[in-house]
């Protein structure tokens, strides 16, 4: 039999009675795959191993243990052979030929009426790969196309909408702070069965240009004091679009539940029997000063940090230079949170790093103190969106000036500066 002669189909066995002949590990397998299937599988063979033991003792099977029998093939739909003797896997696939019923011959797949593929369930997609008669092959084609499906580079989107079902659903899918490497495997899943996608300005936006034609795209960004599209806005179009029967992703920058307010959104679509479901991502508090080589924490340098969104919550986080503050969405705020910070005790001298468009071609790194940092900013125009961090991890960053790292700071080489590495951005100075 070579590949030319398959006819590629599925078989529906739901109810159906099957049969195995064999006790050995392949047999267990396609048992437990028939099992799968929804089949009333009977095994005959005079010993079974654990696995099929263990399936028989469960109420999942039944076991006839003795020899095969021509008549056993009496009556099912379709047969298995897994004894691992060439003459009783030949006679099987001869009785059941004999009756027009389809058997896979585990000894002779050349011979065999059927082959069973290679199979894995995405979803509700099964993936089934023959590979001409080479299981490895198979196994290997089969898993790369199931992993393509689970990060979706390969489309998982539903073309058809399930018999029975009218309820859509929303996932708020945290994209990361841009790149397009940095959204979870779950999201990229995800947006690639989406039917609508409601997205902001920030997050992985090269992904919307991989959708498919006919997925709408609703765009609710907003921008420092420019709001075009409320939140309470946002939040009825997330039910409007579920109840329709749509698949909803909700694509926010970083993460949804640090500062996106997407625990608003988790509760009105809740509130309003609209399924919903949380995909964490990469929260750019940590993950853009890490693109500058800013840890937010650091052995010998700061144990813990804070996040906040502005000066007024920086009364509530202490004032040392060895306790990170990062400031989201402060740079209009910038002057005003530095002077809180330094009648609060925080030295002039703290370092403070601002990464701009993190992890993106036009990245830029400003690196100065409190003191200075405010007139820094103004005078390079920085703007939004950017990390503020306040605090002595600044001092590791290879972008930071070299008086910055007379510190004692590294674990590995104390007092040893570090060569800042070329990339496209422009360090400021005090």
């Amino acid at each position: 039999m070579a590949i030319q002669d398959i006819y590629p189909t599925a078989l529906r066995l739901l109810g159906r009675p099957v049969l195995v002949v064999g006790g050995g590990p392949v047999a267990a397998r396609r048992a437990k795959g028939l099992l799968d299937a929804g089949a009333r599988v009977t095994v005959v063979a005079p010993v079974a191993s654990a696995p099929l033991q263990d399936l028989v003792g469960a109420g999942l099977l039944s076991w006839e243990p003795r020899a095969y029998r021509s008549a056993d093939v009496d009556g099912v739909w379709f047969v298995q052979t897994a004894t691992g003797d060439a003459a009783v896997d030949a006679q099987v696939s001869a009785d059941a030929e004999a009756q027009r019923i389809w058997c896979v011959n585990a000894s002779d797949h050349e011979s065999s009426a059927a082959w069973t593929p290679a199979v894995a369930v995405v979803d509700d997609v099964k993936i089934a790969v023959n590979a001409g008669g080479d299981p490895r092959r198979a196994m290997a084609l089969r898993d790369a196309v199931a992993t393509a499906l689970e990060t979706g580079d390969l489309p998982l989107r539903r073309q058809r909408a399930r018999a029975g079902s009218t309820d859509g659903a929303v996932a708020l899918v945290g994209g990361g702070p841009g790149d397009t490497g940095l959204i979870t495997v779950r999201g990229r899943r995800l947006l690639g069965q989406a039917d609508v996608v409601v997205a902001d300005r920030l997050g992985p936006r090269e992904l919307l240009a991989e959708l498919a034609p006919d997925v709408r795209v609703i765009e609710v960004g907003k921008t420092p004091g420019h709001h075009p599209v409320p939140q309470a806005e946002i939040n009825r179009i997330l039910v409007d679009e579920a109840r329709q029967g749509h698949r909803v992703v909700r694509l926010k920058g970083g993460d949804p539940y640090v500062l996106g307010r997407g625990g608003e959104e988790a509760e009105f679509c809740r509130r309003h029997g609209v399924d919903v479901e949380v995909v964490p991502g990469v929260t750019s508090a940590i993950s853009v000063p890490a693109a500058a080589g800013i840890p937010v924490t650091h052995r010998g340098l700061a144990k813990g940090f804070s996040v906040v969104t502005g000066h007024e919550e920086l009364s509530e986080v202490p004032a040392r230079a060895d306790h990170t503050v990062i400031l989201l969405m402060g740079v209009g705020q910038l002057r005003d949170s530095a002077d809180s910070l330094a009648r609060a005790g925080l030295p002039a001298g703290t370092p403070v790093g601002i990464v701009e468009n993190g992890y993106l071609p036009d990245q830029r790194v400003t690196i100065g103190t409190l003191g200075t940092i405010a007139d820094q900013a103004e005078a390079a125009g920085v703007a939004s969106p950017a990390v503020i961090v306040i605090g002595d991890v600044v001092r590791v960053s290879p972008f930071a000036p070299s008086h910055f790292k007379t510190a004692d700071y590294s674990t590995t080489t104390p007092n040893t500066p570090r060569t800042a590495r070329t990339v496209k951005t422009r360090v400021l100075t005090p």
